[in-house]
């Protein structure tokens, strides 16, 4: 089973607000999903993005494949980056 993390679309006609969802890549957009990871409000100034890293990051070890909205929203958010305690390991 191929799995996503993708943004699934809600909110009133012209109005969008969008959840990020651990989907199947054969559901729906809008269809059935594994685990709701947080949101993403583009109306509010400045953009709101919520995102469980924690959840995210499990996912991604799993093989959780991203959109290329998605990478976007996480590449802000802050959660594709290296967290501050890990260094880079040199080899001599």
């Amino acid at each position: 089973m191929a799995v996503k993390i993708r943004l699934r679309r809600m909110g009133a006609k012209k109005n969008p607000f969008y959840r990020i969802v651990v989907a199947d890549s054969r559901s729906p957009r809008d269809g059935r999903f594994i685990e709701e990871l947080g949101y993403y409000n583009p109306l509010k100034d400045p953009v709101e993005i919520k995102i469980d890293r924690e959840k995210a990051l499990n996912w991604l070890s799993k093989g959780a494949q991203l959109t290329e909205t998605v990478r976007a929203l996480f590449n802000k958010a802050g959660i594709m980056n290296k967290p501050a305690g890990e260094s880079q390991v040199k080899s001599s």
